[in-house]
């Protein structure tokens, strides 16, 4: 929740899993929801293979609370952005997960295949702080008025 809030907003904080391979990549992440003083708690996981750990509650150190969203890059070691999301969609506890992708690509086919599971957004990283600074306000802002499954 942003510390720009008031209470009555919403009750719980919304949890963030990124999913990012690229330190400097999720760093910038990171500075921007601070910068944006966007109070949400943020786990990295640094590729699919992490990520499904951490949402089945599998993952020795890292744990995902209720209710949550992801940030998924497309392009990671072990399982891409795109198999996650088969994954995801093929799992019945996890096939309602909101998903955004933040990719450097612009490729029309990584864009459809994207969308074609059901993702809630494509964002394209440009340029990094500002890009970034636009997706940490946007998932704030973005929380507080949809409602999100548990």
């Amino acid at each position: 929740m942003s510390s720009k809030q008031s209470d009555t907003t919403k009750a719980k904080a919304l949890n963030i899993l990124l999913v990012e391979d690229d330190d400097g990549d999720a760093k910038a992440v990171k500075r921007a929801f601070a910068k944006a003083e966007v109070a949400n708690t943020l786990i990295r996981a640094e590729d699919g293979v992490e990520a499904l750990q951490v949402l089945r509650g599998e993952h020795e150190s890292k744990k995902l609370d209720m209710p949550f969203i992801l940030l998924v890059d497309l392009n990671m070691p072990r399982m891409n952005g795109i198999e996650l999301l088969k994954t995801l969609r093929a799992d019945p506890k996890l096939r309602k997960t909101i998903v955004f992708i933040i990719s450097t690509s612009k490729r029309e086919e990584d864009i459809n295949a994207a969308y074609e599971h059901n993702v809630s957004g494509y964002i394209v990283k440009e340029t990094m702080g500002r890009d970034f600074a636009c997706l940490a306000e946007t998932i704030d802002y973005f929380w507080r008025i949809v409602e999100l499954p548990h």
